[in-house]
């Protein structure tokens, strides 16, 4: 493991201004993404929660933008009607009480209406649900490494590829060695940790994104709606190689599933050979169906 976690960082002085333009938020954006390139904006969401995110960004929209338009018109009107040339005669009004108890009353008006589909959200994220399956992901200055604490307790690490291993469709800076597997329509819940410094393991896809600590284990949850794979980073600056520690997570059949995990507690990589010659088998049927 040793060997071959430095001859990933053999590379780092030729990869640094990657790294820079990810921490400055340039390299940010193929987080979001499936592997697809030059994409902008939220994924389309693969969860339930990921989908109540997206709600409630759209609904803070409404409060957002029309306060911005008012506050807007009322700093153009006020520099039009009240510059020293429109109104030489300065007024010497102190107050109204009227706009008081308005400028008051509605922004809690708002701030309640906020607030409460914002408490709700909050509640569904950190109460997780009775778990099908339990995951333990910890960080590593710079790769991640998993755990399967219900299948016999079966581990392996997962690194990104570089540029020379990808194979054709594998998106750069994305791909993994090992990808973490789970079965469709499971709830998941991820134990998170680090061996070393700060991480963060964020998976834009789920709505996922909670801090790796030291010596301190954090939960959180997921359950995928959709098969398919799934790339989220370390999001949480952990060093000179933060942005070459990415995350992948292939969702599967529950069949598929119990076949790798058996497979996997004595060989991952066979396991992993398993996995991609079943998901390539489903696509000849599906593609023959249509």
């Amino acid at each position: 493991m040793s060997n071959h976690k430095n001859g990933r960082l053999a590379g780092t002085i030729a990869k640094f201004a990657g790294a820079a333009a990810a921490l400055t938020g340039l390299g940010g954006g193929q987080a979001l993404a499936e592997g697809e390139e030059w994409f902008s904006g939220a994924r389309h969401p693969a969860s339930e929660l990921m989908n109540d995110i997206l709600w409630f960004e759209d609904y803070t929209l409404w409060f957002i933008v029309p306060i911005t338009i008012f506050v807007l018109a009322l700093l153009v009107y006020c520099m039009l009607r009240f510059n020293a040339r429109a109104n030489p005669t300065p007024s010497k009004t102190s107050h109204n009480t009227t706009i008081e108890v308005i400028w008051t009353v509605v922004p809690i008006i708002i701030l309640v209406m906020i607030a409460i589909p914002s408490f709700r959200l909050l509640y569904k994220q950190v109460e997780i649900p009775p778990a099908d399956l339990t995951i333990k992901a910890i960080g590593y200055q710079w790769y991640w490494g998993y755990e399967y604490p219900d299948h016999d307790g079966f581990s392996f690490d997962s690194i990104m590829l570089e540029d020379d291993e990808l194979a054709p469709g594998q998106p750069r800076l994305l791909a993994v060695d090992n990808q973490v597997v789970v079965p469709v329509g499971k709830v998941v819940r991820v134990q998170v940790t680090t061996a070393d410094v700060l991480h963060a393991f964020a998976l834009p896809s789920f709505g996922v994104k909670i801090d790796a600590v030291p010596g301190r284990l954090n939960e959180t949850w997921f359950k995928a709606d959709r098969e398919g794979l799934f790339y989220g980073q370390c999001s949480e600056l952990c060093g000179v190689n933060h942005a070459f520690m990415p995350i992948a997570i292939r969702v599967v059949s529950e069949d598929q599933f119990r076949k790798w995990a058996e497979a996997a507690k004595d060989d991952v990589e066979a396991a992993n050979e398993m996995l991609k010659a079943m998901i390539a088998e489903d696509k000849k049927i599906e593609t023959a169906r249509r």
